[in-house]
């Protein structure tokens, strides 16, 4: 897979170019190496001091797996469930019945549910670059609460701008079916694993985010807005995004510092986009690790921690 590379990224990737000139050549091993052992030591330095607006540029970089590859490398069988069974299928949310596989000859069923932004033109437009209608999110409802019917834990990927605020979803209930999921999500009487995998987008995020456990990727984003959006709003002037993405604390660190997550999920060395596999590995692992501490807890007590973790939600200062 070709990667692409941000802008603040250069310096790897003109290494990269000099690793792939001397590799089509024969006698360079050495060099190579050298370069090899160079670029590691960049990329450490590099990622380990990222700003704000540079961990939002990675969680949105077009090579990051989406939901679908996700799937394809957590589960070993997947049943996609289309509609909402009122209007349409909303290709900007993708769900079913998955097994994940255990080893042994074991496996674990559950209901996945999770955002899909498509990768070339014609995919991009099919799944309207990742921003859900109403139909959508009734869609995963339906998930859930067939999820809910037959005792199967729910696992959501999230990674969406937010959800479509164009006319025909305001003119559907694009609120109404937000709103409905926050209150149906919080009352499901199975376990709920979020993973925030890249944008977490507003109330479109929030609306497959209530969860028993909620995790975000190492270079994950998770805001009530985009910092384009919030420095059109506070400053005039959509340029002040940078400055915007510092004031938000919208980077995974910043979440779980003020108990928004309950864990970040690390990511390969520059970014989940460099090695899928080895993202994917990190998420099964999450995600087992969950359901197996949520798996003795009752209905009840489900839904009672799932609503006094949002509730706690928070940090305020009085005189």
């Amino acid at each position: 897979m070709t990667i692409s590379w941000l802008e603040f990224e250069k310096p790897i990737a003109d290494i990269q170019d000099k690793i792939d000139e001397l590799t089509a050549i024969t006698g360079y091993e050495s060099e190579i190496s050298k370069l090899r052992t160079q670029i590691e030591k960049l990329k450490t330095k590099l990622y380990s001091d990222l700003t704000p607006w540079q961990k939002v540029l990675l969680a949105r970089h077009p090579s990051r797996p989406y939901m679908l590859d996700y799937i394809d490398l957590i589960t070993s069988e997947f049943i996609e469930l289309a509609g909402d069974r009122g209007f349409a299928d909303d290709k900007a949310i993708v769900g079913g019945l998955a097994k994940i596989d255990l080893g042994e000859d074991k496996h674990l069923n559950v209901a996945i549910i999770g955002t899909q932004k498509g990768r070339e033109t014609k995919d991009k437009i099919a799944r309207n670059f990742g921003m859900p209608h109403p139909d959508g999110y009734r869609k995963a409802l339906r998930i859930m609460k067939l999820a809910e019917k037959f005792d199967l834990p729910i696992v959501t990927l999230v990674d969406t701008p937010g959800a479509y605020p164009g006319v025909g979803a305001e003119e559907r209930g694009q609120a109404e079916a937000i709103a409905r999921n926050l209150r149906e999500m919080s009352v499901l009487r199975v376990p709920v694993v979020v993973i925030i995998t890249g944008e977490g987008g507003s109330g479109g995020a929030l609306a497959l985010a209530v969860g028993n456990r909620v995790l975000a990727m190492e270079y994950s984003v998770y805001s009530v807005i985009s910092p384009e959006g919030c420095a059109s709003i506070l400053w005039r002037d959509s340029d002040k995004a940078e400055d915007a993405a510092k004031a938000l604390k919208i980077s995974s660190s910043d979440l779980f510092q003020f108990g928004i997550i309950d864990e970040i999920v690390p990511e390969p060395l520059g970014g989940a986009h460099q090695d899928y596999k080895l993202a994917a590995k990190y998420i099964k692992e999450s995600i087992l690790k969950y359901l197996a501490e949520l798996k003795n807890m009752t209905p009840e007590e489900l839904i009672a921690q799932r609503v006094e973790k949002f509730q706690s939600i928070g940090v305020y200062k009085s005189n």
